[in-house]
């Protein structure tokens, strides 16, 4: 169960309500939000609840008590009914805008770096992308530029004004990483990485975590459950595309999950059609799809020129071709009811 403090409680009220718990046996978390501090209690036995939270209700530093039934507490619907936007920089992700993250898969150069963060943020992106530290499939392939691109990235938000968000790949990585950019990226192969899930969850940036290829959507929320419980709930979940036994896609692109991911969480919930595709041929349409079910944004790699790229050539979009997305994901946001 999750037990909500009013606005202004103290820190005696706090640990009032710990010792509460913990004379009962429980286990807590407690996370500490610009208005309210939430605790959730860890291990309540079902009879038990009812008994716990007509006690704790008692504690005039306590708002309400909310029973808790899925095994992702922080993240459920049953913890938060409304949607709670989650700010890269300025942009609220899961608000009535659509963000749009662009840039390309791997920094390779300072001048390829800034001049893709012009041409996306030209477009209308929120948010520029470039991965610096590189897990690849094969250990012979490009592994990034790790400190220089991270210089570079630099360069380029110093240069367009947009926020950056990399991918981080190693508990190591993680201060050193949140000190420089605006958002950290769980890829694929990590999301079950919990040792690297709690060590986000111990920092304030927003997480962007990104669906395992092999994952199911509530294995998908346990991992956001990991960070959330380390106290951090700006977590942005990311679609990625799923292995299936479809072989003209690198993935398939699973909408219903994203679908039902947004019914049973308040996380925003965004798509990343291009590692989902594979090929900038299908980008275009299944950026579209994504958002007309109900995403609240889309990654899309975007490089100056894709035929001399590094890695992911072949799914990256050209800044013309961004272009024309980007009007087109305007039409699709205003369909739904929505705004770019």
């Amino acid at each position: 169960m999750i037990i909500v403090m009013t606005p202004g409680a103290s820190e005696q009220d706090i640990q009032q309500v710990i010792k509460r718990l913990e004379a009962r046996g429980y286990g807590h978390h407690v996370s500490r939000g610009v208005e309210r501090t939430l605790i959730g209690a860890i291990g309540t036995p079902e009879g038990e609840k009812e008994a716990a939270a007509e006690q704790l209700l008692r504690l005039p530093a306590v708002e309400r008590v909310i029973p808790i039934l899925k095994p992702y507490k922080f993240v459920s619907r049953e913890h938060q009914r409304a949607p709670l936007p989650v700010k890269i920089g300025d942009f609220p992700f899961g608000g009535t805008k659509i963000g749009v993250i662009a840039g390309p898969c791997s920094v390779e150069s300072r001048e390829q770096t800034v001049d893709a963060a012009r041409a996306v943020k030209a477009a209308g992106a929120v948010v520029l992308r470039g991965g610096a530290y590189k897990p690849r499939t094969s250990v012979y392939a490009f592994q990034g530029l790790g400190e220089r691109g991270l210089d570079y990235l630099e360069s380029a938000r110093g240069e367009t004004g947009l926020p950056i968000v990399t991918e981080v790949t190693d508990i190591r990585q993680v201060e050193a990483l949140a000190a420089r950019v605006d958002a950290l990226q769980i890829g694929a192969r990590n999301m079950h990485n919990f040792d690297l899930l709690k060590e986000v969850g111990s920092v304030r940036k927003p997480i962007v975590l990104k669906r395992g290829w092999a994952a199911t959507v509530g294995e998908w929320l346990r991992a956001a459950e990991y960070i959330a419980a380390s106290g951090n709930l700006n977590i942005i979940l990311c679609e990625r595309g799923i292995r299936t036994y479809e072989t003209e896609t690198r993935f398939t692109l699973d909408l219903s999950g994203l679908a039902v991911a947004k019914m049973e969480t308040h996380l925003p919930v965004i798509a990343d059609p291009s590692h989902a595709t594979g090929t900038h041929k299908l980008v275009p349409q299944m950026a579209l799809a994504a958002i007309a079910a109900g995403a609240d944004g889309v990654m899309v790699e975007v490089h100056p020129h894709p035929d001399q790229a590094l890695c992911d050539g072949p799914q990256s979009l050209t800044p013309k071709r961004f272009m024309a997305l980007m009007q087109d994901v305007r039409k699709v946001a205003e369909a739904v009811g929505r705004e770019l």
